[in-house]
């Protein structure tokens, strides 16, 4: 049996000039015991902001990072095939480039893979965003029921370790995770869901971006349930109900934000199937939504 196991980590990046430097700096200084980051590899699509010269910085006076650019965007899903395709290690991790792990999160991804059964881990994504404003706590809500979502069945996301069983995922997907975790179900493998791997990231400080992502999201579920017979379990609408209630029941002075909540989930439910059933649309390639860019950990908490 052998005692430490090696990762690779990708780090897809689109103009994240902003936080690449504290995310490359929260890798680096993980507190690691049984897991070995044999290389960081962060691959660059068509970046406009700088955030390639932050890496190269970072390129020469680490061995282990490495950069890998690509001239034009071709998808997240696109750029996570050229990370798979320049890893060496059994077990890889994906991180999206505007988020900040917990200095104990890559141990706490990669160990439960010492059991043979365990295909894909991932972590509890915790955003930044101020709960008072309505935007910032819809923004919570959504992930505190993801959250309550992976105990039931895992659904994993922002960050997300497997064990590199294949050689490429559909280019264009959109929900990249999720097609992962169709793969790895399709090999009989499991999923674990590690709810105290803290993933640090921000959600849309605007309706407008809010929007825009909760439509995306959809329509990126409807075309894996379509193409690939493959259903999150967010798809489950009767889950999703018992969440609200058990929402609603847990905290009724929110009541308020909570159906305001619910009525724009189901108006984005609806733009994303309007997109995807009548225009054809499959947004592999989305617009960015800019204001979840500024990701500021309160209280420094990445090193507490």
């Amino acid at each position: 049996m052998k005692d430490k196991i090696k990762c690779s980590i990708g780090i897809i990046v689109y103009n994240e000039k902003a936080n690449i430097g504290r995310l490359l700096n929260a890798l680096l200084s993980q507190e690691l015991e049984r897991v070995i980051i044999d290389e960081i590899i962060i691959v660059s699509s068509a970046c406009t902001d700088g955030t390639d010269d932050v890496v190269r910085e970072y390129e020469k006076k680490y061995k282990n990072i490495k950069l890998v650019t690509e001239p034009e965007r071709g998808g997240k899903s696109s750029a996570i095939n050229k990370f798979i395709a320049a890893s060496s290690s059994d077990v890889l991790i994906i991180e999206s480039g505007d988020t900040i792990p917990a200095k104990d999160t890559v141990e706490k991804f990669i160990v439960p893979f010492f059991d043979e059964k365990i295909g894909m881990t991932g972590g509890r994504p915790t955003p930044e965003n101020d709960p008072k404003k309505f935007v910032g706590y819809s923004v919570n809500l959504l992930w505190n029921l993801h959250h309550r979502m992976a105990l039931i069945s895992p659904k994993l996301g922002e960050m997300i370790a497997f064990r590199k069983i294949f050689d490429r995922i559909p280019p264009d997907s959109a929900v990249d995770e999720a097609s992962i975790e169709a793969i790895i179900r399709d090999n009989n493998l499991e999923l674990k869901y590690i709810p105290d791997a803290i993933v640090h990231n921000k959600g849309p400080e605007n309706l407008s971006d809010f929007i825009k992502q909760r439509k995306r999201i959809e329509t990126g579920h409807l075309w894996l349930k379509e193409n690939h017979k493959y259903k999150v379990i967010s798809q489950d609408k009767g889950v999703l109900f018992k969440l609200f209630i058990d929402e609603l029941m847990s905290k009724p002075s929110k009541i308020f934000f909570l159906f305001g909540t619910a009525f724009i989930e189901i108006y984005s439910r609806f733009l994303g199937w309007y997109d995807f059933k009548i225009k054809k649309k499959n947004p592999f390639k989305w617009d960015i939504a800019d204001s979840t860019k500024d990701l500021k950990i309160k209280n420094d908490r990445i090193n507490s």
